[in-house]
């Protein structure tokens, strides 16, 4: 995979797969055949947009961004979007029927996407998929702009730990609000995060749970663990997003717990909103990342135009994220806070 920091420099780069007709760049980055002739029109063009229902608050912004940084390409954009696997799935095959000159997807159950992924790549319609990676055994068949998954978790283990040891804590138990387990988003974060964590074992995980990346599950959950293990068993928390992180101090404070502070709560994010970034400087919120849906919803809106004028763009980037806390926030506050 080619990790691209920064919309320029993706541009940039298949421009100069070009100019160098590609065997000189190196390497295997070339994905499915672009549109012949190198046209820079692409009135009549169509998307198909499988990805995550505006439901999501997540969605929503990627979806509102990517209209319109689309808006005056003349491409036409089917909103096939859906937080519901099942339903995904379904409104994929419609699209694969329906022969778009691209289907833009954001998967919500790996392991279940990947032979309507098959399907598409014998169908001939090429599929760009957002956030999080396909099935290994399909990874060949799409073009990929994908956060870095991994190093979010690795984020949010070290906020925690970080957190933990300036409270002087010498242990602390850990409950985690995870995404939907069954995309690889979320289990790329728990790899990272769990990675980091073995480094410091006298801070263990007590209980994993599934939220399904919603806010309202997520403050239910946060509620049903902290009265099971009380106000003293539990001294840290993982929301996988910012609004899944910010439930967990709310049912805290309605529960009596402190949060943050020298012997409050350290709850975490995993991806940045507006309302995280506002937390942190409130010195509730320990710390988040990046992974905000403005940014990879402009840069897989780039790869789109690049890809349908021919510009043979890398089958895979991945978009650059950093970490956030009270040190950085001021650096981060502004490309956090339009979600």
């Amino acid at each position: 995979m080619l990790r691209i920091g920064s919309l320029r420099f993706g541009f940039l780069a298949g421009s100069l797969c070009l100019a160098l007709l590609a065997t000189a760049c190196g390497g295997n980055t070339a994905g499915p055949p672009a549109p012949s002739g190198g046209s820079t029109s692409l009135e009549g063009k169509t998307l198909a947009l499988v990805g995550y229902g505006s439901a999501n608050p997540w969605g929503a912004y990627f979806n509102k961004v990517f209209g319109e940084q689309l808006a005056s390409t003349g491409i036409k954009i089917n909103d096939m979007t859906t937080m519901d696997p099942g339903t995904q799935i379904q409104k994929f095959n419609q699209a694969v029927a329906q022969k778009p000159d691209l289907i833009v997807l954001a998967i919500l159950d790996t392991q279940a996407m990947a032979v309507p992924i098959q399907k598409a790549k014998a169908a001939g319609v090429p599929v760009l998929v957002f956030d999080g990676p396909t099935d290994p055994s399909v990874a060949n068949e799409v073009m990929s702009v994908l956060s870095d998954n991994e190093k979010l978790g690795e984020f949010a283990a070290q906020n925690i730990i970080e957190g933990l040891q300036a409270q002087g804590r010498t242990s602390g138990k850990i409950i985690v609000l995870t995404g939907t387990k069954s995309m690889l988003v979320t289990q790329d974060r728990m790899k990272g995060f769990a990675k980091v964590l073995a480094t410091a074992p006298q801070y263990q995980v007590v209980e994993e749970r599934d939220a399904n990346w919603d806010p309202k599950l997520s403050g239910e959950i946060a509620q049903q663990l902290l009265a099971k293990y009380g106000r003293d068993g539990v001294q840290a928390a993982y929301g996988m997003a910012d609004y899944m992180a910010l439930p967990i101090i709310q049912a805290a404070k309605q529960a009596g717990i402190p949060v943050g502070g020298k012997d409050g709560l350290i709850v975490t994010g995993s991806n940045c909103f507006k309302a995280g970034i506002d937390s942190i400087k409130a010195g509730e919120l320990y710390g988040t990342a990046t992974e905000d849906p403005g940014t990879i919803a402009k840069q897989t809106a780039d790869y789109v135009v690049r890809y349908l004028t021919g510009k043979n763009p890398p089958q895979s980037e991945i978009v650059q994220e950093e970490r956030v806390t009270a040190a950085t926030v001021d650096r981060f506050a502004e490309q956090c806070s339009h979600a």
